[in-house]
């Protein structure tokens, strides 16, 4: 095998190869060549797929990109037909003041048959409207097709105006949108803000109200999901990636600066913004939601696409049979982040500490924590050391991750503590042995009191903690801090201060007192 991948790779060709993706495809995609992606699909028992072999019939690819261009308008209104004949002039004062919100024809449309019972067709409302604004010019638009189930595209826009609770003013929602890349159905959902678990819980929340998940998923590269963009080897967010993978997906994201790749959630974006949201306000993110999913069911499920010329809720009838089953339980969340291997060799997680295997010290390593379990892996990925949570404060150290000697510089800080006092050595030579690497900490700090209070006071705290046997760091700070302070003594510091006993005598001599 020519080139080895990492298990997110492998996996990735894998699953493309499974779904019938072709080997010039697939390099196109992942960046992994040809030969490469040949060998591990070979090993993984997937048939491979080469363009143009003979006795692989005709089957096209299942995404395709072609350039379509609409055919140019006929000029609108014709000259001869009065805008007075159109069924719209009677509402024409509700149509012009629709349009000043910047609400689309289809919106007016739909607005006039719900509101006022219209019963002409949304032409009519099209035509009345270009007569007010004219005609304009269609332009070019890629379209990618694809097969039932295969693809869904997922975008971030601006949502509607609904008042924020904690301020009581208006404030722009953030508009989620998943888009199916078959029968263009799409999933819409508003939340205040994001995060990469909210960016995977949405991701969520999408796949139970389609039934399914497709296999792949095109994000942008938005922090929540990739947080090194690469054309071949995106480095996508920890969190985004075990989420798609606990259903099955693979992340595509698509190239920076290439918006055609997901133009069609762009345009399920930009449909829910012109058409239900343009110009309206909600008091409750609720009551924004339920609006939105009026319409999804109403208006967006029943409309005849522009592109497939079909229903959008016939297609996905199509579509959801081919979409991957779910699985049972939802995905467990946890959090994640960067750490450094301290000089004990543990890893700090909401101020308690975990081990790492020896031959770790200095490097960073990613740490994924719930409220039970905290994880430590490798930047390859790769499982170092899984514990169960430790208190604020405390170590969880494995065995065979406890040095089998002494290090140098732990040996010189049990040298500083000799220097400083013999009690202070004997203390910090009890928690080194009996703590071990974790206790290099609780040593800097007893050398650290030594320095603030003194070597001659920190060593009598340590002789009375080794007299109560209670030889800890924990015990020295509370005994420093809590040790009365020495008493103020009254020195001559100015010849013009008399001292005490010249007041002595001149009481005497004034009183007449002979003692």
């Amino acid at each position: 095998m020519g080139n080895v991948l990492d298990t997110h790779r492998q996996q990735q060709v894998v699953a493309l190869g499974r779904l019938g993706w072709s080997l010039r495809r697939i390099e196109r995609e992942t960046g992994v060549r040809r030969e490469t992606a040949s060998d591990y699909l070979k090993a993984a028992g997937v048939p491979v797929r080469r363009r143009g072999r003979p006795g692989e019939g005709a089957a096209k690819p299942a995404i395709t990109e072609a350039v379509s261009t609409d055919p140019p308008a006929r000029p609108w209104p014709p000259p001869s037909r009065a805008p007075q004949a159109s069924a719209c002039a009677p509402h024409r004062d509700r149509i012009v003041a629709a349009l000043a919100l910047g609400r689309n024809a289809m919106a007016i449309w739909q607005d006039l048959v719900d509101e006022v019972g219209f019963t002409a067709r949304y032409a009519s409302v099209r035509r009345f409207v270009r007569q007010l604004r004219g005609p304009t010019t269609p332009e070019a638009r890629v379209v990618i097709t694809t097969a039932p189930g295969e693809e869904a595209q997922v975008d971030y826009g601006e949502g509607p105006m609904v008042r924020y609770p904690p301020t009581g003013k208006y404030r722009r929602a953030r508009l989620f949108v998943l888009t199916l890349g078959y029968s263009r159905k799409s999933v819409r959902l508003l939340t205040w803000q994001s995060s990469a678990q909210i960016w995977a819980e949405l991701h969520e929340r999408a796949f139970r109200r389609l039934g399914g998940a497709p296999r792949v998923a095109v994000p942008d590269n938005l922090k929540e999901g990739v947080l090194t963009p690469d054309v071949y080897d995106p480095v996508l967010n920890p969190l985004y990636r075990d989420v798609l993978a606990h259903y099955g997906v693979v992340a595509l994201p698509c190239r920076v600066g290439d918006p055609d790749r997901k133009g069609k959630v762009e345009s399920g974006v930009g449909h829910a913004q012109k058409t239900p949201l343009q110009g309206l306000r909600f008091e409750t993110l609720d009551q924004a939601q339920a609006y939105l999913d009026r319409w999804e069911t109403h208006w967006a499920d029943t409309r005849i696409h522009g592109t497939t010329k079909r229903q959008v809720a016939a297609m996905f009838a199509e579509e959801r049979p081919a979409l991957q089953p779910l699985p049972v339980e939802p995905f467990r969340y946890y959090r994640f982040g960067v750490r450094t291997v301290h000089l004990d060799g543990c890893v700090e997680v909401e101020a308690a500490y975990y081990s790492t295997p020896p031959g770790w010290i200095g490097q960073r390593v990613q740490v994924q924590w719930t409220d039970l379990h905290v994880r430590v892996l490798a930047p390859t990925g790769l499982l170092l050391r899984e514990h169960l949570r430790a208190p604020r404060g405390w170590h969880r150290i494995a065995d065979t991750d406890r040095p089998a000697r002494t290090p140098a510089s732990t040996t010189a800080l049990l040298a500083r503590a000799q220097h400083a006092g013999p009690h202070l050595h004997t203390v910090c030579t009890y928690i080194h042995d009996h703590e071990g690497p974790a206790g290099v900490r609780r040593i800097l700090g007893v050398l650290a009191l030594a320095k603030q209070h003194g070597a001659a006071a920190a060593d009598d705290a340590a002789k009375a903690a080794l007299d109560l046997q209670v030889p800890s760091y924990r015990f020295l700070r509370r005994y420093l801090e809590r040790r009365p302070a020495a008493p103020l003594t009254l020195t001559q510091v100015d010849p013009l201060i008399r001292q005490l006993t010249l007041y002595r005598d001149l009481i005497d001599r004034q009183t007449g007192d002979p003692t």
